[in-house]
């Protein structure tokens, strides 16, 4: 299978929270889904079994193609064989 007959991945940015009100992480949700609505329920249903009380989505998109690094790469690959891959980070102050 070479990139044109890859399915294309869905990222959706935004943050999440552990507790209501407590300090919050950026998130990017990596996964392979029919449509936008599908992507974000499928990502909220993750992120929820993950522990995570809140979330707000910032954006909605199509990575165009293999990102160049980790961790994003192996959450890509992870997306392509079927799971929702989750990559957390600090958000800047």
């Amino acid at each position: 299978m070479n990139d044109n007959d890859q399915k294309p991945v869905t990222i959706i940015v935004g943050r999440v929270w552990r507790v209501k009100g407590g300090p919050s992480e950026g998130v990017h949700v990596l996964l392979v889904a029919p449509d936008d609505d599908t992507a974000v329920r499928n990502a909220l249903e993750a992120l929820a079994r993950e522990g995570y009380a809140e979330v707000e989505f910032d954006q909605i998109g199509e990575l165009q193609g293999a990102p160049d690094d980790e961790p994003h790469l192996s959450a890509w690959q992870g997306a392509l064989e079927g799971e929702v891959s989750v990559v957390m980070f600090e958000e800047p102050a």
